[in-house]
């Protein structure tokens, strides 16, 4: 058993399918001010915690490592990004507020599974104020949004720098 790190060579970076935002800029920037007007009143570890999960959701790459840079970079800590992915088994890692959150997001992301449940929404209607309640729901459909843009023109992740992009 070898205890010096091995070098992975990966695969030649390809580019994405489409540079949408310059072929589309109008949309790209009403997309950049929907999301800061959706931030706006929400914590920022939170707020990041619910873009990296519909990110991983919607497997999209590049938002997942954009998301996850950002949430380091606004402190959040490696452990609770890496045990998101897991947070049923891993509740104590989070606030009932951080759940209802998570909770709400994954509801609100996976429409395939109907609407939202009542159970989840009240849950949620619990832990946050009317206004910031309907700043979260909109953050989520916002990340939503963004990530197919992300999934759909293969946006490449590895590349992105914390604030780049605001």
């Amino acid at each position: 058993m070898s205890t010096a790190q091995e070098t992975v060579e990966y695969a030649p970076e390809q580019p994405s399918r489409l540079a949408w935002a310059e072929h589309a800029p109008e949309v790209y920037k009403a997309m950049i001010r929907l999301d800061a007007a959706a931030a706006k009143g929400l914590d920022p570890k939170l707020y990041e915690l619910v873009k990296i999960r519909a990110s991983q959701l919607n497997h999209c790459a590049f938002c997942l490592d954009m998301h996850t840079k950002d949430a380091l970079a606004a402190g959040e800590s490696v452990e609770r990004i890496v045990q998101l992915g897991a947070w049923e088994e891993s509740r104590h890692f989070y606030t009932d507020k951080e759940l209802a959150a998570i909770e709400l997001t994954e509801a609100i992301t996976v429409l395939t599974d109907g609407f939202v449940p009542d159970e989840v929404y009240e849950k949620a209607a619990k832990r946050f104020e009317e206004a910031e309640l309907a700043q979260l729901i909109a953050a989520i459909t916002v990340i939503n949004a963004w990530n197919r843009f992300g999934v759909s023109t293969r946006m490449v992740p590895g590349h992105y720098q914390p604030g780049q992009y605001r």
